[in-house]
């Protein structure tokens, strides 16, 4: 609610007249406006002093308002003095806990394990995901139990197919945050394994690796629904920051050549209009359909271009002009303002647009603030007005909702806006990236109506997600009541949560001059000037 609603109503005094009536209305005015001078202060205390996030992370996240500082690398207090930990997420874990203990997810409502075709046979989904959420949040027993189902469950030798792009984003990624905060040595341990597993992904003629691997053979192959046998841009385009680290921990330079190849095919192909189509034959070097998309397909190729200049200590000029080049066209072609005012990302398919935005989409808004600073000097206000712009448009897209959640996608066409049109199109799966954006829109704005749309959110997903076995998806935000899909997402733990937490938390939790998180919110550390330089003397 805006601060000023809560201020009480002040009328204006009588300057005409000295008489004893309007002194006393006078002597009231100066009582009202002393007291509007105190609700402003707390309210100003709330949203701008340095301590001011505690108080709020204490209202909205923790059973209690005491919350200790969370710190990369900071040792566990000792037992019992941790302080309580939030509660939304306690409640997703222990449910988890209770009823799919090292399945890949939770099905909250019929109480029993879950998991998609994405993992093959590979188990422990939400716990590897939730690693690092549960050791920022201070939930140190739980994150104890978590180790120790890694330590002596986590397999990788079997004979399943799983996704390249979700188990590197996930396991890799959520592995390797983990290693960075606690410092244990199974965590690094697993993640060199299993990116050592992944590998044969990239035997392939050019070097773009296959969508999906078996872990026991190294035979890979893409989705075959995708444009002739293509490899997908967001896949393929999403490795480079795990990688990136992996050769970091093993010492092994084979992880950073094969993403660092990535780039070099793509460097020698045109590009329609400036754009990167959604689909790359892997035999031919070509593309397949011009299709582009900012959303679902297309999405964290172009938030990994970036995060790898970012990530690098700004060392990789040529990921930096990659991303900036890259979002020049984003805005010629696909960026939109509609009748009502509204920017959006449309997308692209062979030249003609179609005015469509998926909830993926929204991550944009935070993407494009977390690179303002580093584009040209003419360019930086503009582009945090742009993150504004996209960051309003899809807190739209949530409040035009019966629920005041956000559908999977929302159209500009035919009289609507912001709106969903489809059926199957107006379900929410506990996504975080309109969340992940308000999250950096604070960061970098401090502007009170980020949290104030974060709380409702959390309102919403109270009222709607949450059922007696944990949170649910539901199928049609548009709907008085709930039809829940009975799946609790592990993003939902690993990304919708944290970024959640991290709104109401004060900037030096996990700052992003020292840390990025992967398109799985997993936070890795930047990579200082002086390592990148030692490992180029090395070579």
């Amino acid at each position: 609610m805006p601060v000023a609603s809560l201020l009480p109503f002040t009328a204006t005094p009588n300057r005409k007249s000295a008489s004893p009536t309007s002194f006393r209305l006078t002597e009231k005015f100066i009582l009202l406006l002393v007291f509007s001078g105190f609700i402003t202060l707390c309210f100003g205390a709330i949203f701008f002093l340095p301590d001011s996030s505690k108080l709020l992370s204490g209202v909205f996240f923790r059973s209690s308002s005491v919350e200790a500082e969370t710190r990369a690398g900071m040792h566990r207090p000792e037992r019992g003095k941790s302080p309580p930990s939030p509660p939304m997420m306690q409640f997703s874990w222990d449910n988890y806990k209770r009823y799919a203990w090292g399945s890949n997810e939770l099905r909250p409502i019929s109480k029993q394990g879950h998991s998609s075709n994405l993992f093959g046979s590979l188990k422990g989904a939400t716990i590897v995901d939730a690693l690092d959420t549960l050791y920022i949040m201070e939930m140190y027993d739980e994150f104890e139990a978590a180790t120790e189902w890694v330590e002596s469950n986590l397999d990788f030798n079997m004979n399943a197919e799983i996704s390249v792009f979700e188990v590197n984003i996930r396991f890799v990624g959520g592995l390797l945050s983990a290693y960075y905060l606690s410092g244990k040595e199974v965590f690094r341990r697993k993640a060199v394994e299993l990116g050592e597993k992944l590998l044969p992904a990239f035997k392939t003629p050019t070097g773009i690796p296959w969508a999906l691997l078996n872990l026991k053979s190294g035979i890979g192959r893409n989705w075959p629904w995708a444009s002739g046998g293509s490899s997908i841009l967001a896949e393929y385009g999403t490795l480079h920051l795990e990688f990136m680290h992996l050769s970091e921990l093993s010492g092994r330079p084979d992880f950073a050549e094969k993403v660092m190849n990535i780039r070099k095919v793509l460097n020698r192909l045109d590009k329609p209009q400036g754009l990167y189509p959604n689909y790359l034959n892997p035999n031919s070097g070509q593309w397949g359909q011009h299709h582009v998309s900012v959303g679902g397909l297309g999405d964290s190729f172009y938030e990994y271009l970036l995060k790898a200049w970012l990530m690098s200590d700004k060392t990789d000029e040529e990921g930096k002009k990659l991303y900036y080049d890259a979002l020049q066209a984003i805005e010629k072609n696909l960026i939109r303002k509609s009748s009502g005012g509204l920017t959006y990302i449309a997308e692209w398919k062979g030249g003609l647009l179609e005015h469509k935005m998926g909830h993926l989409t929204c991550f944009a808004g935070g993407m494009i603030a977390l690179g303002a600073d580093g584009g040209p000097d003419d360019k930086t206000g503009h582009q945090m007005e742009l993150a504004a712009e996209i960051a309003r448009t899809c807190h739209e897209s949530y409040a035009r909702t019966s629920m005041k959640l956000g559908p999977e996608a929302f159209r500009f066409d035919g009289g609507v806006e912001a709106i969903a049109t489809r059926q199957n199109e107006k379900y929410f799966i506990l996504r975080p990236e309109v969340i992940e954006t308000y999250m950096y829109m604070w960061r970098f704005t401090h502007d009170p109506k980020y949290r104030q749309w974060g709380w409702e959110a959390v309102q919403a997903l109270e009222k709607y997600c949450r059922v007696e076995g944990g949170y649910s998806g539901v199928r049609d935000v548009y709907a008085n009541t709930p039809n829940h899909d009975d799946v609790q997402q592990s993003f939902y733990l690993a990304e919708t949560l944290k970024y959640l937490y991290l709104l109401f938390s004060d900037d030096d939790h996990l700052p992003f001059e020292h840390w990025v998180f992967n398109t799985e919110a997993h936070p890795l550390p930047v990579i200082k000037k002086q390592n990148v330089e030692i490992a180029n003397h090395l070579k």
